[in-house]
């Protein structure tokens, strides 16, 4: 007999609401994203802008699972986790606008999103620089003796990085409540994990270190996804052993907007797999089998999303930008609170 995901207990334990709401969180960062898309081809946003459309499962069925004392820390493609956490639409879209609303005050854009208070630390530029970051916060929350875990996200291309090797190394000897989830979007930039990665699996690469591994190949599915987190959630409370889960999932813009997407994979590829396997699409229809959505809500749901999006960017687009002072805040504790600090000498060169 086949195993059904959505009968593991994860997921039997889900409310009708709570299946909608899951649904209505991947609705919202689909039309987060295309918004955001509109706006950067409009000129509103600059910088880098790496967009999530395509991978929405990953984000909603890690982050649905996590506890209290779980933290999160990912790279520089972010929306999704920012607004899987519950940070506010219209302060991530005066992020990308730069405007002081946002939520890095305007000084971090799109692939800063930070919300400490949520246990998200980020939004990370530098690839891979994220991975010895939640080996660090997993040792905290071990030190701390919480039963927490930290899930640090990377991409396919990262996992050739060195860092990442030396925090599997710690991880792996000082037993860390880590688990590291690679979202193979099967192209890192321009080249295909083929052409960039040796070895059969990505995650394999934790086999050296002793480190549990396993490939999602069903990384469309949000059922699956939970369960699988939720054994690795398991294994870090319970055994303080590090996990790294391999999600196959797909992009369907380009590595970010700055990339035409026209050299490296065709457009029929793109679209046969928004036809057979978008994520979405998928959980839309295992919700309306199972009559807990009918196909109006999800209507309606979608129609909320995208009105949402829009009032995220009247927001942005009212708000104002930072002043010139306050490009010398927010860098050294010391400097925002002069009575707390005991440093000397000079911070900034004027």
């Amino acid at each position: 007999m086949s195993h059904n995901p959505a009968q593991a207990s994860i997921n039997t334990l889900l409310s009708q609401e709570e299946k909608i709401h899951l649904y209505r969180e991947m609705v919202r960062i689909r039309r987060f994203e295309e918004r955001s898309v509109r706006s950067y081809q409009q000129g509103h946003i600059g910088g880098f802008c790496h967009v999530y459309n395509g991978q929405e499962a990953v984000a909603a069925g890690t982050i649905s699972v996590l506890g209290p004392d779980d933290h999160i820390i990912t790279a520089y493609r972010d929306h999704a986790h920012a607004l899987m956490v519950g940070m506010d639409m219209n302060s991530l879209m005066a992020e990308l606008y730069g405007k002081e609303t946002g939520c890095s005050k305007g000084k971090g854009g799109s692939m800063h999103f930070f919300d400490p208070s949520k246990n998200f630390w980020g939004g990370h530029g530098i690839v891979g620089g994220q991975t010895p970051l939640g080996a660090g916060l997993a040792f905290a929350l071990k030190y701390q003796g919480k039963k927490g875990a930290c899930l640090t996200y990377l991409g396919d291309g990262a996992v050739n990085q060195g860092p990442f090797y030396e925090a599997l190394n710690l991880a792996s000897l000082w037993n860390l409540p880590l688990i590291y989830i690679i979202e193979n979007n099967q192209y890192s930039m321009g080249t295909s994990q083929e052409r960039g990665c040796a070895g059969d699996t990505l995650a394999g690469r934790g086999s050296g270190f002793g480190i549990y591994n396993e490939v999602i190949e069903e990384g469309n599915d949000v059922y699956t996804i939970r369960e699988r987190t939720s054994e690795a959630l398991q294994r870090a409370y319970e055994e303080q052993r590090p996990s790294i889960l391999e999600i196959k999932t797909y992009r369907y813009r380009g590595h970010s907007m700055s990339d035409p997407d026209k050299t490296y994979r065709s457009k029929e590829e793109i679209e046969e797999y928004k036809k057979t396997s978008d994520p979405i699409d998928r959980f839309q229809e295992q919700l309306v089998g199972e009559s807990v959505l009918s196909v109006e809500q999800a209507e309606a749901i979608n129609k909320e999303a995208k009105e949402e999006a829009e009032r995220a960017v009247e927001f942005a687009e009212q708000s104002d930008f930072p002043t010139k002072e306050a490009i010398q805040q927010d860098i050294f504790w010391e400097t925002d609170n002069p009575e707390q600090g005991s440093s000397q000498g000079t911070f900034f060169f004027n």
